[in-house]
């Protein structure tokens, strides 16, 4: 139990000791990046998810998204893996990030078996879910892990970044949030303020993206292969 509350204390809550600190100029022009980046993501992320499910346009949309999620991330300035203690050695963290995005993913297949039996929620999260179910299965699993990753190069390594050591888990939890609301779907905005709690808490403690890109990654892989059979 000991050695259990170490591993989630390491990967959740105590940062690694690092130095990223920027020069006022590169910290600005990261916020102006981070900005633009944002506008047009949330846009594109609206347009996206307002297309008809099966129709070709959702997949240059979506793959055009994470292009614009990772172009801006980069742009922004320099972003790192990340370490976390791991048994007294820092390490690059795998192991722990996926086992957490497999159990976050789930406790929200738990929840779809309560949403499913709730007539006007089951709504809102099927169509969300018919994209996935009318469309080119492989396809869509590529994209929805390639957005995984792209969100979290911008939100958890760019807008991190940009948001200074003011409460920067709330405030890219609150704005992955607000973005998210662009679609008009109020269930993927739950879904937003939990993922991103929990990959914004990694991103603290970890000090680099790498482990919630893994933690992201195993969440949408459970989302999309075992929640769209739940609501058929």
């Amino acid at each position: 139990m000991r050695t259990l509350l170490s591993v989630f204390r390491s990967a959740l809550v105590d940062p690694v000791e690092r130095d990223h600190h920027q020069p006022d100029r590169d910290f600005r022009r990261r916020r102006i990046v981070v900005a633009i980046t944002l506008v047009l993501g949330a846009t594109l992320l609206a347009v996206s998810l307002s297309t008809e499910p099966g129709e070709f346009a959702f997949y240059p949309l979506t793959i055009g998204l994470a292009a614009v999620w990772i172009i801006g991330g980069f742009v922004s300035g320099p972003l790192h893996a990340g370490r976390i203690d791991a048994f007294g050695t820092l390490r690059r963290p795998i192991v722990t990030p996926i086992v957490i995005g497999l159990a976050l993913g789930g406790v929200f297949v738990v929840g779809g078996l309560v949403v499913r039996e709730i007539p006007v929620l089951r709504d809102i999260v099927s169509s969300v879910l018919a994209h996935a179910e009318l469309g080119s299965l492989p396809l869509i699993v590529f994209i929805t892990l390639l957005n995984g990753v792209a969100e979290e190069i911008f939100f958890r390594g760019a807008l991190f970044a940009a948001a200074g050591k003011a409460h920067p888990v709330a405030v890219t939890t609150v704005v992955y949030t607000v973005a998210t609301l662009a679609t008009g779907n109020p269930m993927l905005a739950f879904a937003a303020v939990l993922l991103g709690l929990v990959v914004g808490l990694q991103r603290r403690a970890s000090g680099g993206i790498l482990a919630p890109i893994l933690t992201h990654v195993a969440w949408s892989a459970v989302m999309v292969l075992v929640l769209p059979p739940l609501f058929r």
